[in-house]
């Protein structure tokens, strides 16, 4: 009897709680694109003058992933402007139902407001798509160097605007992965790596943009080693195959000028001793080795949580390539190039 009494109680109290909010949807967009970001704007006007904040819950959205927690607040005059991101996931798309609650001292019943089904359009894309869909994706700088007889490593920074970068993934590549990313709505970037086929002489993908309505196509040309495009440089070591040669035409060179020297009397001719002489003496110097711990992991590029290729079965002695922050460049045994963290390396 008690808590039937309870109950008619509470539902009296509801009942006759007050109606302090009006929320409707204020810009709702007419058509979107499976795997787009896009906003929805709700008005919402309070009746009272004193409360801390308006709640928003929302419910009943299949195919629509909610990005925002709080929403972003505009206030003009009595009205708030309170906008959220949302990302398009299914073919079949809702926006949610939200119930709004004023956030007061007093009690008060929510503002329920119904959502309404979305038109969204799945892209057919080429087979060169990279699954982004943006207002804009730039490419900041690349780099490619040779990854083994059959393929080359292309690694680029792109930055996006309005994107889901995460999402990037290119098809008939012969590996991927991406090794950072900063994600933002607005602005984004992404370091990513593919190796592809060593034939050919660009790299091309499209993504779609919003504002053109309309597939961007992107190319990269595929030029080796130019290590003056990325701070992600130098992959590829030295060359020392042709070190023997290069030797002895120096020590040809320094033999000229010493001849020379003896017939002309002029001192100047040192020069054709001195310069082939001090590069002899720099291709001569052994290439330094370097101890890596069993079970250390090999980097295909020199940034933490990036990409491991090989995880050593035991220690290793390795050629020393070159060194970055906390990352030391090594030539393994079959002749690929990695990265490993100096924390991996044994002092012996």
């Amino acid at each position: 009897m008690i808590k039937v009494l309870f109950l008619t109680l509470f539902l009296i109290t509801s009942l006759f709680a007050q109606k302090v909010l009006y929320v409707s949807y204020d810009t709702v967009p007419k058509r979107v694109i499976k795997g787009e970001i896009f906003t929805a704007t709700l008005k919402t006007l309070s009746t009272l003058k004193d409360f801390n904040d308006v709640e928003y819950t929302f419910s009943d959205h299949p195919g629509l992933k909610i990005l925002d927690e709080t929403p972003i607040r505009e206030e003009r005059g009595k009205f708030f402007y309170d906008t959220f991101h949302m990302q398009v996931t299914g073919s079949h798309a809702r926006l949610p139902d939200i119930e709004a609650s004023i956030v007061a001292s007093d009690e008060y019943n929510a503002t329920k407001v119904p959502g309404e089904e979305l038109n969204v359009i799945t892209l057919n894309p080429k087979k060169n798509f990279s699954n982004i869909i943006a207002n804009d994706l730039q490419l900041q700088e690349y780099k490619t160097t040779s990854y083994d007889n059959h393929h080359n490593i292309v690694v680029f920074v792109a930055t996006a605007k309005n994107c889901d970068i995460k999402a990037m993934h290119f098809n008939n590549v012969y590996k991927q992965g991406m090794e950072s990313v900063t994600e933002s709505y607005d602005d984004s970037k992404i370091t990513y790596f593919v190796v592809i086929d060593k034939r050919l002489e660009y790299f091309t993908f499209s993504y779609f943009n919003l504002l053109k309505n309309n597939y961007d196509q992107i190319s990269i040309p595929i030029i080796v080693d130019d290590d003056s495009v990325t701070t992600q440089s130098d992959l590829k070591p030295r060359d020392q195959s042709h070190d023997t040669i290069k030797m002895y035409i120096a020590l040809a060179i320094s033999i000229l000028g010493f001849i020379i020297i003896l017939f002309k009397q002029k001192y100047i001719y040192l020069i054709l001793i001195i310069i082939p002489l001090g590069y002899t003496l720099y291709l001569s110097i052994p290439a330094k080795e370097v101890c890596i711990k069993k079970g250390s992991s090999i980097y295909l590029l020199p940034v933490e949580n990036g990409t491991v290729f090989e995880t050593t079965p035991k220690e290793y002695h390795l050629t020393k390539e070159g060194s970055v922050e906390n990352f030391t460049k090594v030539k393994l045994q079959n002749q690929k190039i990695g990265w490993v963290k100096n924390e991996d390396t044994c002092s012996h």
